[in-house]
């Protein structure tokens, strides 16, 4: 049973105010009502979960260098939120803003309660042969496989690792979401190659750009 002291971030009712030094909270706030509220131009604002794979006790794979998921996939996670927030046509929740655990269950919960138009969970991949590499996107409903495919193109035409493809698995944030979802893995944290671009500043901020140009494309050209 999920406890109290986390819930209180997807009660509508109330403003989502996820503590961080880089997001403020009153950017996290998001607005009441229907999933697609009207924007004063007339078109659609759509509202997208982040969620940073792992956090608090679940570090997630450790990479080459030693360094955790945990801390990578919340690195990037900022980065694409501050790409989206910049648009008005999207209002951004992340699931955790800090190094802090939160139920599988709870990650598509969060969405699912929002009424998320799209739901985005960031990971790092491993893997014991260390010259395995590359980028690929899981998505489980049919309804998730455009917005799979959206992204996936435009992360692999960024990093530049190599194209694993886009699967269909049921992992439990994807089978428990009841909107779009989708479970990247940018690259592999046990590869040398992989690990060293994922943890480059400029590189995350292309790989942000990336993802978050690949969900404006669904939302646009879907």
């Amino acid at each position: 049973m999920l406890t109290g002291m986390v819930w209180s971030l997807y009660k509508l009712s109330a403003s989502l105010t996820l503590a961080s030094a880089s997001i403020p909270s009153t950017e996290l706030a998001v607005s009441p009502g229907k999933s697609h509220a009207a924007l004063q131009n007339g078109t659609s604002r759509y509202k997208i979960v982040i969620d940073p794979g792992h956090g608090g006790k679940d570090p997630g794979a450790a990479g080459v260098s030693g360094k955790q998921e945990k801390a990578y996939t919340l690195a990037l996670s900022k980065k694409v939120f501050d790409q989206l927030r910049q648009d008005p046509a999207f209002d951004v929740v992340m699931t955790r803003t800090d190094d802090t655990f939160v139920e599988l269950g709870g990650r598509a919960q969060i969405a699912n309660e929002l009424g998320a138009d799209a739901f985005i969970s960031i990971h790092g991949n491993t893997y014991k042969d260390p010259d395995v590499s590359g980028t690929e996107t899981f998505y489980y409903a049919d309804d998730s496989s455009a917005l799979a495919h959206k992204v996936h193109e435009q992360l692999v035409k960024t990093t530049g690792f190599k194209d694993r493809g886009v699967k269909k698995e049921g992992w439990q944030v994807l089978r428990d979401s009841k909107h779009p979802a989708v479970l990247l893995e940018v690259g592999y944290l046990t590869n040398p190659d992989n690990e060293t671009d994922m943890l480059n500043e400029a590189r995350q901020i292309r790989t942000a750009e990336a993802i978050a140009n690949g969900i404006k494309k669904y939302f646009t050209e879907f």
